[in-house]
């Protein structure tokens, strides 16, 4: 690979989805999708609701199954075929490469916050120890309070639980970050905070692609927008 190649390279990718209570109408979410990202640019997704941003991100997370097309990620020194990618392969992209912020925390009940957040350094062996204390640190760095570290986050406001969230997935360093809504739930102090992580991220070199609907952090971050067309009307 390159230097000038992009992180994330996306050729005619379509998805659509049947909804079978509704006697088999079709739904065309993503129709031809071509994007490039590259390192240290966070490139927003920008359309009406229902033009398949969300849909799109789960695509290049490898939560849905593209119906075609090609998502190129570049991954361990070349590029992995995301749309034939294994399930091993998969889980090794999200180990080391691709870090995804959702709006949702899904967590196993009753582990500690701290344990949830060290858990991406655990998986690529670094000390426990040292695990714990970075994760202290960037829970402390978004507010979270540290009586609220040996607690699971089950218990968590909306708020907290997305800054759990957010340290998950920022202290493990991903090369390539998808962000969903990740100020969604947070009020302006947090959002400063969180804000501030991304950008140290795309200086880092991290290739951003990310879902923006506050208006704020859409001008403090985004290097480039995207636009996705409304989808089209369903068809049987």
């Amino acid at each position: 690979m390159r230097a000038d190649d992009p992180a994330l390279c996306i050729r005619g990718l379509r998805k659509s989805f049947t909804l079978h209570l509704r006697g088999g109408v079709r739904i065309d979410a993503l129709r031809g999708v071509d994007l490039d990202l590259f390192p240290a640019e966070c490139l927003v997704l920008r359309g009406p609701s229902g033009a398949g941003k969300s849909t799109l991100m789960r695509c290049v997370y490898g939560n849905y199954a593209a119906d075609s097309g090609s998502i190129k990620v570049a991954h361990d020194g070349g590029w992995l075929e995301l749309v034939e990618a294994s399930p091993r392969q998969v889980h090794d992209l999200r180990r080391g490469t691709l870090g995804y912020v959702s709006q949702f925390l899904r967590v196993i009940p009753r582990v500690p916050a701290i344990d949830i957040v060290a858990e991406p350094l655990l998986m690529r062996a670094v000390a426990p120890a040292d695990a714990r204390r970075k994760a202290a640190a960037l829970l402390e760095r978004l507010n979270i309070p540290s009586r609220l570290f040996d607690l699971p986050p089950a218990t968590f406001s909306g708020g907290e639980q997305q800054r759990v969230n957010i340290a998950r997935v920022f202290i493990a360093r991903y090369p390539i970050l998808l962000l969903d809504e990740p100020t969604a739930s947070l009020d302006e102090a947090n959002r400063a905070v969180v804000i501030d992580l991304i950008q140290e991220a795309r200086r880092d070199g991290a290739a951003i692609l990310a879902i923006l609907h506050d208006a704020t952090a859409r001008e403090a971050l985004s290097t480039r927008i995207f636009e996705l067309a409304p989808r089209l009307a369903e068809v049987a």
